[in-house]
């Protein structure tokens, strides 16, 4: 039997995320892109699956995080983005990555960065996001901002 939920909320379009890393480049390039479906594709579907904006709920499961997505996409133009800074745990089932993400201005000027940190699980379709965090970072932490070069081995 099919609730009234599941009959209007779109199928999950499946595409294999061999690694996290693939997955969290997949996630990257749809928020740049404004592409519902990849991004829909890149998150487990899972009632756990957490993802938290900055200032934003905590938004818990596929339908409410696809929903805060399709709102954002429908209002935000390409917004250029700038990923620095990775620090990556990849074990065998659970993966962890920390990353600055930058945002453009209109005008090419960057804004304040976000910390974030993205998990991702193994599925038996692949790699997917379990939790997505962004919050505002202080001013003055990324390397950049502090004239340094960090190299990651």
């Amino acid at each position: 039997m099919v609730n009234a939920l599941s009959s209007c909320m779109p199928k999950k379009i499946l595409k294999l995320f061999p690694t996290p890393s693939d997955c969290e480049a997949a996630f990257y390039d749809a928020i740049e892109r404004a592409d519902l479906n990849l991004m829909s594709a890149v998150w487990a579907d899972d009632p756990d699956a957490i993802c938290i904006q900055p200032h934003g709920p905590r938004l818990a499961g596929f339908p409410a995080i696809r929903a805060s997505f399709a709102a954002y996409f429908s209002v935000s133009a390409n917004p250029g983005l700038k990923i620095s800074e990775y620090r990556r745990h990849d074990g065998p089932t659970l993966a962890i990555h920390s990353v600055y993400e930058t945002f453009m201005q209109p005008n090419g000027e960057p804004m304040p960065p976000f910390l974030a940190t993205n998990a991702y699980i193994l599925t038996p379709n692949g790699w997917r996001m379990i939790l997505h965090h962004a919050s505002p970072s202080p001013r003055g932490t990324t390397a950049e901002e502090q004239g340094v070069a960090r190299i990651l081995h």
